[in-house]
């Protein structure tokens, strides 16, 4: 069965109804589990993924649940970083059709995977889920939880369709995912967008705490023999200290990604997790870079990266400058038509010496490379 063609991949009808009949039909899964909820426009599949490895090292049985996928939908759907098995995804998708069947809906694609993963989670009695929301959060299919800590990365004009022309509407949708009694956390914003989510975040009642502002943060750029060109971070807070701490990933756009994964990990000890700085650390150094400036050839050097908008271009510009030495770049481009494709070639003219354009041969949304 080829989900991804047997259903709608663009859901139109933004509401949680649907959502939470579906996983009433299936026993309410997502109550089974501790989470914690990641909303935002850039960094938030980083974090979720830092999240994750430092957890799995301090001892954890964590669920992760992010999106898109690379190759393999089952990427979407792991636990300690193993795929959800072949057999059992075949076999949670049919339960959710039945009850779709039962219940006489139509999930969206997203919906499905959301309920697939949700079951798995519970299924295997994860002591946490770190998920990443799909977009939005307000109406994001995600948002069904009730988490413990609910964090916002970079917020960033995206889907303005459906989440709102301005800065501060699409903050409003993001700030959806906080929960009365929740620990809220978010990376520097600008004025208008932090002055929204500590609205909202007083209308609901949770706490909301900014890294840089009530959470102590700072980073420096250095070199070693061992680790090379690379950023290392200090986060403090009133419980949790963590110095001096090796940003897994490339880029200085990497390091406030960390801080907010570190600011989540002070968050969850609260609340019983034992979080040794020593085993996030080491966990944080086995974090998976999957699509971001991953290195899948040596000679010639060949980097893959899922940048999508003009600001992640220019930051996976930056990044490869501070931590590869290179004669010349070759960029092979694709991306999909509803991009803002002219601002991300202006991004990758300040590094690139030629660009090949492409385009995968199945994605309907693919712009032809003769276009570009």
């Amino acid at each position: 069965m080829n989900l991804e063609r047997s259903r709608r991949l663009e859901q139109r009808d933004f509401k949680l109804d649907r959502m939470h009949a579906l996983l009433r039909e299936l026993n309410d899964p997502h109550r089974d589990f501790q989470a914690v909820q990641i909303a935002g426009s850039k960094g938030k599949g980083s974090v979720a993924e830092m999240t994750t490895a430092a957890l799995t090292a301090c001892g954890y049985a964590v669920g992760i649940y992010t999106s898109p996928h690379l190759v393999d939908v089952r990427e979407r759907i792991r636990i300690n970083d193993r795929m959800i098995d072949e057999s059992s995804f075949a076999s949670l998708v049919a339960r959710v059709e039945e009850a779709s069947r039962a219940l006489d809906v139509d999930p969206s694609y997203f919906e499905v995977l959301t309920a697939v993963a949700f079951l798995h989670f519970a299924e295997q009695a994860v002591d946490v889920a770190i998920v990443e929301c799909g977009m939005g959060g307000r109406l994001d299919s995600t948002t069904v939880l009730n988490p413990l800590v609910c964090a916002i990365a970079e917020i960033q004009l995206e889907h303005t369709a459906v989440l709102g022309s301005t800065l501060e509407q699409i903050a409003a949708e993001k700030a959806g995912i906080f929960k009365p009694g929740a620990m809220a956390i978010s990376v520097p914003q600008s004025p208008g967008v932090r002055d929204v989510l500590l609205r909202i975040a007083e209308e609901v009642g949770c706490t909301l705490e900014f890294v840089g502002e009530e959470i102590d943060y700072s980073f420096r750029f250095e070199a070693s023999p061992e680790l090379g060109p690379h950023v290392r971070i200090c986060l403090s807070t009133d419980a949790n200290e963590f110095e001096h701490i090796p940003v897994p990933l490339k880029g200085q756009h990497q390091a406030m990604n960390c801080a907010l994964s570190l600011a989540i990990l002070d968050r969850l000890s609260r609340r019983q997790f034992d979080t040794p700085t020593r085993d996030v650390a080491d966990g944080l150094a086995r974090t998976p870079n999957h699509g971001r400036l991953e290195q899948i050839h040596d000679r010639p050097r060949v980097l893959i990266d899922g940048a999508h908008n003009p600001d992640s271009i220019n930051a996976m510009v930056r990044a490869i400058g501070a931590h590869i030495r290179y004669d010349s770049m070759v960029v092979i481009f694709g991306c999909a038509r509803d991009k803002d494709i002219d601002g991300m070639l202006e991004g990758i003219a300040l590094g690139a010496d030629k660009v090949i354009f492409s385009r995968t041969s199945d994605n309907p949304r693919a712009a032809d490379p003769v276009d570009l």
